[in-house]
């Protein structure tokens, strides 16, 4: 069956679309956004190597948490239940698996994906080119449906990257100090934090399924706040890409001795 201006039943035109605005800008724009992160968050996953730098204690969320005997000294806040890793493989393959199921599955990357990379629809009112709607029922797209699964495990990373942002703190006289890489990573986590709270599976999980919201009181004040969050779900998903990126590369830089981290105090 014929989807779009050729679907029976639908006039007939030869017009794609009587838009005169710029609705390419989105799908272009967010497309890029999106090929670019993953390009280098690919990149920087193979290349295990100067995700930790030892002086400041920063660690970068790609790479947290370092769970194996692979990692360098220091960046295991959590130990190294894991054996050493072969090279070929990437050191934050758990990281990479969790992360990247919850952002591949969630609602707003999966408006924005088939918007700007399969053109299902490029925006409203705009056909896409398709012959076939399927929908998400069938493999693989079927996956897609577990996203609330994946928010569990995003939820405790966004608990270890406040761990990690805590440690950032640290002197290099052993005190207390503060860096510019610490600001960068206070900015990114309280992004990644936004991003995930504000998750539509969040919002069902806490307020959800209830029948009278005056009877729990608690879960509604989460409710409430959560749903405020929600309303800008779409740009924290986008710009927590933006800084988990800026975050990667200048940890990455001070790691490799590119660049020296500028201090605040201590």
């Amino acid at each position: 069956m014929k989807a779009g201006v050729g679907a029976p039943g639908r006039a007939q035109m030869s017009e794609r679309t009587f838009r005169t605005d710029r609705w390419r800008t989105y799908p272009i724009t967010t497309g890029a956004i999106l090929l670019f992160f993953i390009a280098y968050a690919t990149v920087r996953i193979f290349m295990n190597q100067w995700y930790w730098a030892p002086e400041e204690h920063y660690l970068t969320p790609l790479y947290s948490p370092c769970l194996s005997d692979s990692c360098v000294p220091g960046s295991s806040h959590f130990g190294t239940p894991l054996p050493e890793i072969p090279s070929f493989i990437p050191m934050a393959f758990i990281t990479f698996i969790i992360l990247a199921g919850f952002r591949g599955t969630c609602y707003y990357y999966r408006k924005a994906g088939y918007r700007s990379l399969f053109l299902a629809p490029a925006a409203c009112a705009v056909p896409e080119p398709h012959k076939k709607y399927t929908g998400e029922s069938k493999f693989p797209l079927v996956i897609l449906n577990s996203h609330r699964y994946f928010f569990y495990g995003a939820l405790i990373f966004a608990l270890i990257n406040i761990y990690d942002m805590v440690l950032a703190f640290h002197g290099k006289d052993g005190g207390i100090g503060m860096g510019l890489g610490t600001l960068i990573i206070v900015i990114n986590v309280a992004m990644l934090v936004c991003y995930t709270l504000s998750c539509h599976a969040c919002r069902h999980i806490v307020g959800g399924r209830l029948k009278n919201f005056s009877k729990h009181p608690l879960r509604y004040r989460y409710w409430t706040f959560v749903s405020k969050l929600n309303a800008r779900h779409g740009q924290y998903a986008m710009i927590s890409l933006v800084t988990v990126i800026l975050t990667d590369a200048y940890i990455m830089s001070v790691a490799a001795g590119w660049i020296t981290d500028l201090r605040i105090f201590n």
